[in-house]
C-alpha cells in the first residue's frame, strides 16, 4: 500500500483584505513578506510535514512550483538541506506547469511502488503574479503544501490515476515575464479547462469502474470560483462532494493548489473515504485516494486550517520583490557559504559533550568548560525560543524599517543573533515567545541569500505540533 503517510502547509501570515488601502475587494488574499519566495514557503510545508517525524527515512523530496527563484540552479537539492534530510537522497524539481505538483505526487508514489525510495517527500509552492486589478490577481494567492508519501503508516492509499497530455495555448509566462499571461476566455475555458478536465476524471472513474457519486469528495482545480462551480455543475457533482476551493480566504496557489486542496480535505476526512484530486494545465490529471483507519490518529500538524486562522491584514498593497535599502550590495561568497552550511541551511549548533552546552554558530572549543573538538550536532531550526534581548535600527531604512535585530534564547539551550520578521514593532519584545523561519536576505548579482530569521510564535512548540 502506497500513499500519503502524512502533510503539511504554509500560507503567509500576511493577506491583502478590506481594509488594505489600493486593494479595493473583499476576499482576502495571501501574499509573501518581502523575504519570501516558493523556496521558503516550500521549506515552511516541508518542515511541518515532517514534525514529529524520522528524517532519515526520506529518500527522496521533489520541489514543485511554477515560480522557482532559479532559473538554472535546482530549488529541491535547498529545500531538502534546509528541512534537514539526509544528503544521500535523490532530489528533483518539477516545474513549468500548473500540474507539477500533481505530477510530482504521482512520481513519488509510482517510486515508493517500485521500492527505489521507501518515503519522498513532495512540496509544491507558488508566489503567481498577474497584471494588477485583474481578476487573475485577485483570486491568485502565494502558499505551499507538502506530502510525505510512503507504504507505512498510510493515512490515504493512492489507488490510481489518469492522465491527458494537452498542448493549447491558454495560459502562460515566458523568461523575463513578470506576470502570467492568458488567451481570450472563451477559447481558454471551452478548449482547455472545461474540456480537460472532464476527460480525464472520466477516465479515470472508467478505469477504476466507479461513477462520480461514489466519491466522498472530489478536489477540484478551478481558475475562479465561477468556473470551479461550474466544472462541478458539468460533472454532477452535489454540493457537499466538494471540497471548498478556498478562493476567498487562500485563493488559486497555482502548482500547488491541489495539493493544498487535498491536505484541507484529509483535514476533515474519515476513515474509508475516496477523495478525487483533479488538477489542470497543459492537459489534466486525475488521482483517487481513499482513507485509512489510521487518519483517526492522525493530528498535530499546522496543515490549512491551522494557517488560515494565523493572519494579519495588511494595510496596504505593494511588498512583494522589495529589498532592503542599503543591504542589497555585492552577493555573498559562495566558497564562505559552502564552508558553512550546515549553520546557514540547516541551522545546525553544536552541544558540548563534556559540559553540555549549546552553541550557536558552532565552535570548536567550548566557551563553557574549553574542550576541544567534543560535540554533538543539534538541530535548532524546529526549536521555539525567547527573545532575550533586541534593537530596533531605523538608520538602515526600506520595507523593513526598523530593522528588528534580536538575540534568541532556544529551549533547551543555545542562543543566537537573529532578525525578525512577520513583525509590527510591538511583537519585539524580551520574553518574547518566538520561533525560527527560513527567509531571503537579499538578492545581488542573480544569487539570492538565505538565512533563518525569527518571527513571533503563531503555534504552541514551535514545529512540535499545535496545542
Amino acid at each position: 500500500m502506497a500513499g500519503i503517510t502524512s502533510y503539511g502547509a504554509y500560507i503567509p501570515f500576511y493577506r491583502l483584505g478590506k481594509d488594505t488601502a489600493g486593494w479595493g475587494s473583499p476576499i482576502e488574499k495571501p501574499v509573501i513578506n518581502f523575504d519570501e519566495d516558493s523556496i521558503t514557503m516550500a521549506v515552511a510545508a516541508g518542515m511541518d510535514c515532517i514534525s514529529g517525524g524520522d528524517r532519515e527515512l526520506v529518500d527522496s523530496l521533489i520541489f514543485a512550483t511554477t515560480t522557482s527563484p532559479y532559473i538554472e540552479k535546482q530549488g529541491a537539492a535547498m529545500v531538502a538541506a534546509v528541512v534537514d534530510l539526509r544528503r544521500d537522497i535523490a532530489t528533483n524539481d518539477a516545474t513549468n506547469s500548473l500540474r507539477a505538483g500533481t505530477q510530482a505526487l504521482r512520481s513519488a508514489v509510482d517510486a515508493v511502488k517500485a521500492g527505489s525510495a521507501k518515503q519522498v517527500m513532495v512540496t509544491a509552492a507558488d508566489c503567481r503574479t498577474g497584471t494588477p486589478g485583474t481578476e487573475f490577481d485577485q483570486t491568485s494567492g502565494d502558499g505551499a503544501g507538502a506530502l510525505l508519501i510512503g507504504d507505512e503508516g498510510v493515512i490515504a492509499e493512492v489507488i490510481d490515476s489518469y492522465s491527458v497530455s494537452d498542448e493549447v495555448l491558454d495560459n502562460w509566462r515566458a523568461e523575463g515575464d513578470g506576470a502570467v499571461r492568458s488567451w481570450e476566455d472563451r477559447f481558454v475555458l471551452q478548449t482547455g479547462y472545461l474540456s480537460v478536465m472532464p476527460e480525464a476524471i472520466q477516465g479515470l472513474l472508467k478505469k477504476v469502474n466507479l461513477g462520480i457519486k461514489d466519491i466522498n469528495k472530489a478536489v477540484l482545480y478551478g481558475p475562479n470560483p465561477r468556473r470551479h462551480a461550474e466544472m462541478a455543475r458539468q460533472l454532477g457533482l452535489d454540493a457537499g462532494q466538494v471540497q471548498d476551493p478556498l478562493f476567498g480566504q487562500m485563493g488559486n496557489t497555482g502548482a500547488a493548489y491541489s495539493l493544498m486542496q487535498l491536505i484541507a480535505a484529509l483535514e476533515g476526512a474519515k476513515p474509508g473515504q475516496k477523495i478525487l484530486v483533479a488538477s489542470y494545465g497543459d492537459g489534466a490529471d486525475a488521482i483517487l485516494l481513499e482513507t485509512t483507519d489510521q487518519i483517526a490518529n492522525f493530528n498535530g500538524k499546522r496543515g490549512i486550517k491551522g494557517n488560515l486562522e494565523k493572519k494579519r491584514i495588511r494595510k496596504s498593497v505593494g511588498v512583494r520583490g522589495a529589498t532592503l535599502k542599503g543591504l542589497d550590495g555585492g552577493g555573498p561568497s559562495a566558497s564562505a557559504r559552502w564552508r558553512d552550511r550546515e549553520s546557514i541551511d540547516r541551522l545546525h549548533g553544536a552541544k558540548c559533550l563534556s559540559c553540555g552546552l549549546i552553541q550557536y554558530p558552532p565552535q570548536r572549543i567550548c566557551s563553557r568548560c574549553h574542550t576541544k573538538d567534543q560535540w554533538e550536532t543539534v538541530r535548532l531550526s524546529d526549536k521555539p525560543g525567547k527573545i532575550f534581548t533586541f534593537s530596533l535600527d531605523y538608520l538602515v531604512g526600506g520595507v523593513d524599517s526598523p530593522l528588528a535585530i534580536t538575540i534568541i534564547n532556544f529551549e533547551g539551550g543555545g542562543r543566537g543573533m537573529f532578525t525578525m520578521t512577520d513583525r509590527e514593532v510591538e511583537d519585539v519584545q524580551c520574553e518574547k515567545p518566538v520561533e525560527m523561519t527560513f527567509r531571503k536576505l537579499r538578492s545581488s548579482g542573480g544569487v539570492h541569500n538565505y538565512f533563518w530569521k525569527a518571527m513571533p510564535q503563531r503555534f504552541q512548540g514551535a514545529f512540535q505540533g499545535i496545542a
